[in-house]
């Protein structure tokens, strides 16, 4: 004997409206564009010191300016992507993936090779704060050359993040976790983060994506305070 389905509730259907109409169009383009994902270990022990240096900052701080000086060295990756154009652009405007009662939004801190860990810290604590409460004005979420989505605080290990376009690369930061590793003077522990970089091949090469990572994990691996 068939049994009838059981029927379904009615749903509550909200449209798509504002920033998350516009996320949803970008995601689409996104999943569109050809790409490719690096990754690589981090040692963020310097990373982990920022207080000592920059009492109002946070990790979040020290790699955005870690990416800053990166795409200083690897201008390539600091770029759009266009129909049938690359622009490379001469600043690092850095977005920081940011939940807020809209949906996700990706603040944008200008200029952030020229800031040090107190004004890196200043601007993003602004820009986060206002994100959170759904306070951004368009300024803030337009011009962003490169983007950082960080999933460490949610316990995340390792994650591919999806393109902000029209911008050319992303970084997905994982969370860090004590790894018995090799050091100069022998088998140590130390605390290590999981980079992945997505990058869109019309843009980028491996080597590029590569030579990015690299000066990445440098900046990462050296004192604050240089």
């Amino acid at each position: 004997m068939s049994t009838a389905a059981p029927a379904l509730a009615e749903g509550v259907s909200t449209p798509l409206t504002g920033i998350r109409r516009t996320a949803a169009r970008r995601m689409v383009q996104a999943w569109q564009a050809p790409v490719f994902h690096l990754t690589v270990e981090a040692d963020m022990t310097h990373a982990q010191q920022v207080r000592t240096v920059a009492p109002g900052a946070t990790v979040t701080d020290v790699l955005v300016r870690a990416a800053a000086r990166a795409l200083m060295e690897v201008p390539e990756v600091n770029a759009h992507v266009g129909e049938d154009e690359v622009t490379v652009f001469p600043n690092a405007h850095v977005g920081i993936a940011v939940a807020g009662p809209k949906g996700l939004t990706v603040p944008v801190i200008h200029h952030a090779e020229t800031l040090d860990l107190a004004g890196l810290a200043e601007r993003r604590s602004d820009v986060v704060s206002r994100a959170r409460d759904g306070a951004l004005t368009r300024q803030d979420i337009t011009g962003g050359t490169f983007s950082i989505s960080n999933l460490g605080m949610m316990d995340i290990a390792r994650f591919d993040a999806i393109l902000n376009v029209p911008q050319a690369a992303i970084l997905a930061v994982g969370a860090t976790t004590q790894r018995h590793v090799m050091g100069p003077d022998g088998p140590e522990w130390r605390p290590i983060a999981d980079l992945t970089l997505t990058c869109d091949h019309r843009a980028l090469d491996g080597a590029a994506g590569a030579r990015f990572l690299a000066a990445l994990i440098g900046e990462l691996a050296s004192p604050l305070g240089s």
